[in-house]
């Protein structure tokens, strides 16, 4: 929820210093896995958004040896939000970086899955391994995860300026750049890439019209608090998500599913509850929520969603935006890329939006050192080919999660309500693939020209 976080620790400056400065001086040269000098490849690329795709795409841009310029609108960094989940794709990435040691500690460790449908009967106990394929997940508070990464950029010398309002976006063909004003200043680079979420300004130029985000159907209430401060422990209705360790519990039934996890140890708790709602979210998409209309969406179930869902102080109504997939996420010439939410937004049953928003960054930063300072339009076309399918893919996987638990029936238990974790998702290195396969890519759009990307 949208409020500062009280009584934890963030991510430490002096171990995240030290992890910059050991991942920068390792592994030397160009490609993958590489650290190449500083502005070696004579690449500017100017990001918009300080969120998880900006920051990740800009640490990439770093390492990969581009000039980088990240705006970020706000105006200071605040520790805000609640639960946000990084599969073990992106964990790959995480690590490679050196952040697991800073990262590990601020997210929950829970061990399994306590399914259950809205009378309170057990469904499933789905084992969850957060290191798989050689990786890690990391689950945690939204603010302080990226508080690390913000922290991890500066450190490795991006260069972010906040407070900037970035008015508009351009891109002059003949000239082969794109340019932002931001606070009335016009900043030109080789590449734009507009990181700024799911009402982004540069979806206008890449798509030569205003569109809206619509109603998904769907919003989630979601809270984030202290465990022992709120009494959790004392009720004997909730004092099992605190005092054995973190825990992950769900309930699901008609249209609704029910989520709540512990993380510190049980000290700090969290919960999300998705219900239909077809507000208009023409202007905003974020209000605080009225615990007398949570309450209600349990009417009725287990008694324990009450308890837990009660205990917050406050919470968060989030309406869920929807858009339909995008035709292209570039501009017409190639020097303009969206990515994260801003050019395709995830359902929180994927599991994958801020995963793949992840490996957005890091497969733009390397498809550029590929194509070089010449090449920049055809580094970002054969970037939109090779990410396009993928992604689709995946944000799929959150509809038919969504879709399983809210029209379960009531035979329905085991591996027929658990959540997926399909290996061609989890188990892939986003960064050496592009690696592998830019070059069929480029190739491809040199003897065809470019062509509009397809869905799966």
């Amino acid at each position: 929820m949208d409020a500062t976080l009280n009584g934890t620790n963030g991510a430490h400056a002096s171990s995240i210093d030290a992890a910059a400065k050991a991942a920068m001086g390792a592994n030397p040269g160009v490609g993958y896995n590489k650290v190449a000098p500083p502005n070696s490849t004579g690449i500017k690329v100017v990001i918009v958004g300080a969120g998880f795709a900006g920051l990740a795409c800009a640490i990439e841009c770093k390492r990969k040896g581009h000039e980088v310029l990240l705006l970020e609108k706000f105006k200071e960094l605040k520790i805000l939000g609640d639960v946000i989940s990084f599969m073990n794709n992106a964990g790959k990435i995480f690590e490679r970086w050196g952040l697991h040691d800073d990262m590990w500690p601020l997210c929950s460790h829970v061990f399994e899955l306590n399914l259950h449908n809205s009378k309170g009967e057990l469904l499933t106990v789905q084992k969850v391994h957060s290191k798989m394929y050689d990786s890690y997940s990391y689950n945690g508070h939204r603010g302080q995860l990226h508080e690390c990464l913000f922290k991890y950029a500066k450190a490795i010398g991006v260069e972010i300026r906040l407070g900037q309002d970035v008015s508009e976006y351009r891109e002059d063909e003949e000239k082969g750049e794109a340019s932002v004003i931001s606070n009335g200043e016009c900043i030109t680079a080789d590449a734009v890439i507009g990181a700024d979420g799911v009402r982004s300004k540069a979806r206008t130029l890449v798509l030569g019209y205003e569109d809206k985000p619509k109603s998904s159907g769907y919003a989630i209430y979601r809270a984030w608090f202290n465990t022992f401060e709120q009494g959790v422990d004392k009720d004997p209705l909730t004092e099992y998500m605190c005092t054995k360790g973190d825990s992950l519990y769900g309930w699901i039934g008609p249209d609704v599913h029910f989520l709540a996890s512990s993380t510190k140890d049980g000290r700090a708790m969290s919960w999300v509850i998705t219900h239909k709602d077809e507000a208009d979210i023409e202007e905003s998409w974020s209000f605080p929520g009225k615990m007398e209309d949570v309450l209600a969406v349990v009417d009725g179930w287990d008694p324990r969603c009450a308890a837990i869902l009660s205990k917050a102080p406050s919470c968060v109504d989030w309406k869920l935006v929807y858009r339909d997939p995008l035709p292209t996420w570039i501009s017409k010439g190639a020097h303009l890329a969206l990515i994260g939410d801003a050019a395709h937004p995830f359902l929180p049953t994927s599991m994958q939006g801020a995963s793949q928003a992840i490996e957005d960054g890091v497969t733009l930063a390397a498809a550029l050192q590929i194509g070089g300072k010449q090449d920049v339009s055809l580094a970002v076309r054969a970037w939109e080919k090779l990410r396009y399918q993928r992604v689709r893919k995946a944000q799929v996987t959150g509809e038919t999660t969504r879709d399983m638990w809210h029209k379960a029936k009531p035979s329905d238990k085991g591996a027929a309500v658990e959540l997926p974790m399909p290996e061609w998702l989890l188990n892939f290195d986003a960064e050496k693939e592009v690696y592998e396969v830019y070059e069929t890519l480029a190739n491809e759009i040199r003897e065809k020209g470019y062509e509009l990307p397809t869905l799966p």
